[in-house]
């Protein structure tokens, strides 16, 4: 059974979505005025997990990620460039879809700009002041809280603390600031502006997400989620903003992941611990061990990330791929032939994955499983009791695991004519007992980046 850990009721809830089969899906995306960083990327992963699992489990998914590209910041730092707010935030809009493709992140299926949905967040609006929701002060149009009888359900901040018409412009806030939040806000000379009914202005940031998630999704969603630094002010006021225009409820699972540390430290540039993607990448990490590390913690847990972290991640996954080359020699050498002798490490590993991952996504456990399984077979195959076929169906099974994990795929194994050559060589010393010239092929090779092993089927490579 599949459950999940619901924010708004606090507890772990078996997943039942609306319609048998299908599955609506909305997660919080970039605000695109810089690359995004790590911390980020902890979160989008969490969201590519979530939505590869759901496939995993069957379901159809239709997921929306919205992108931000008017608010506070993308107006201050265009006009700081120089540049219109689309010219400024289409070069981060780039980036940030070349690094999804760089993490094995999937697509959604829709990522709406906020500026082209202007007119549903005005249509949106529209609806809470018919419902007595909003009022306009000096051109601004802001939300009443004590107007919403649910204020605070889902991040349990008391709106009985607010003062009368005391309200809040920033579209960021602390969580002691329980104020009415603004919907759309008066034009105070910035290029970024549209027309309304209530005067040439832009949207306040929580009325975007609302907008964008009931046009694509609809009126009630199965499950939103977000970085847990959301919960209020942002999700809250999504809800109050919904609920508030339909009378129903917005969302029925609501899943947040933790906050990322860097090397035990909150994440700051004044620290020199800031890290983007493109940082991490310079400094030649691969990005599926990057992403490894990412998923790698329970999804509630905070993640200590580090660049330790990036190595024994491309530990884990070297021996990940060393296990997929092996069963595939496996696979296709006759010696190996026979009936199943692994089908109950098999069965049992594949049993343990999905129970992990049913439990609130444990990844923690699946991973458990998955090593398991690698320990149990390659220690079997060392005796020589792995048949073709169960090889094959490990392989499978492996497959199968990484439709969810996204870290087994390996760089293309080209090498020039002059290291075959070599490794040839080594092949014909050890075989002529001229150790000492193996040894040094290998060292010369390994200085290379390109590691020997030497099994019962034959001499493999990798690269460090």
């Amino acid at each position: 059974m599949l459950q999940f850990h619901n924010t708004l009721t606090r507890k772990k809830e078996a997943f039942v979505p609306i319609v048998e089969g299908e599955v609506t899906l909305y997660a919080c995306g970039p605000t695109v005025y810089n690359f995004a960083h790590i911390g980020n990327f902890r979160a989008y992963v969490f969201n590519d997990i979530l939505r590869r699992y759901l496939k995993y489990r069957g379901y159809r998914v239709t997921m929306v990620m919205n992108i931000t590209d008017v608010e506070d910041k993308t107006i201050r730092d265009s006009a700081a460039a120089g540049e219109d707010l689309k010219t400024f935030t289409e070069r981060y809009i780039e980036a940030f879809f070349e690094d999804l493709d760089s993490l094995n992140i999937e697509r959604a299926e829709h990522y709406p700009k906020a500026t082209e949905h202007i007119a549903e967040m005005l249509a949106m609006i529209r609806g809470l002041e018919e419902n007595g929701l909003t009022y306009v002060s000096d051109g601004s149009v802001y939300y009443k809280i004590a107007n919403f009888s649910g204020y605070g359900k889902l991040s349990g901040v008391k709106p009985e603390a607010l003062q009368a018409c005391v309200r809040v412009d920033a579209d960021e806030y602390e969580k002691e600031d329980v104020r009415d939040f603004v919907l759309w806000k008066a034009n105070k000379g910035e290029n970024a502006k549209w027309d309304s009914p209530y005067g040439c202005g832009r949207p306040g940031w929580h009325i975007e997400c609302s907008a964008m998630s009931m046009k694509y999704l609809g009126e009630t969603i199965d499950i939103h989620c977000g970085g847990e630094d959301l919960v209020f002010p942002h999700h809250e006021n999504e809800i109050a903003q919904s609920e508030g225009v339909t009378g129903k409820p917005f969302v029925r699972y609501w899943l947040h992941n933790r906050y990322l540390l860097v090397d035990g430290e909150k994440m700051s540039k004044s620290k020199g611990n800031f890290f983007t993607l493109r940082d991490l990448l310079e400094r030649g990490c691969d990005p599926l061990d990057i992403r490894y590390v990412l998923l790698s913690a329970h999804y509630r847990s905070s993640l200590d990330f580090s660049l330790k972290a990036v190595d024994q991640a491309k530990a884990a996954r070297r021996r990940l791929l060393d296990f997929k080359r092996r069963m595939t020699e496996l696979a296709g050498q006759s010696t190996s032939a026979g009936e199943s002798r692994c089908g109950e490490e098999i069965a049992a590993a594949q049993a343990k994955y999905q129970a992990a991952l049913d439990d609130d996504l444990d990844m923690p456990m699946a991973l458990a499983a998955v090593f398991e399984l690698v320990g149990a077979m390659n220690k079997k195959a060392d005796g020589g009791d792995v048949s073709a076929e169960d090889a094959r169906n490990a392989l499978d099974l492996m497959e199968q695991f990484d439709t969810v994990l996204g870290v087994m795929q390996e760089k293309e194994q080209m090498l020039p004519e002059e290291v075959e050559a070599l490794i040839e060589e080594r092949i014909a010393a050890r075989k002529g007992k001229n150790f000492a010239r193996a040894d040094q092929i290998r060292d010369e090779l390994t200085a290379q980046g390109i590691v020997l092993e030497d099994t019962a089927q034959g001499t493999r490579w990798h690269w460090k």
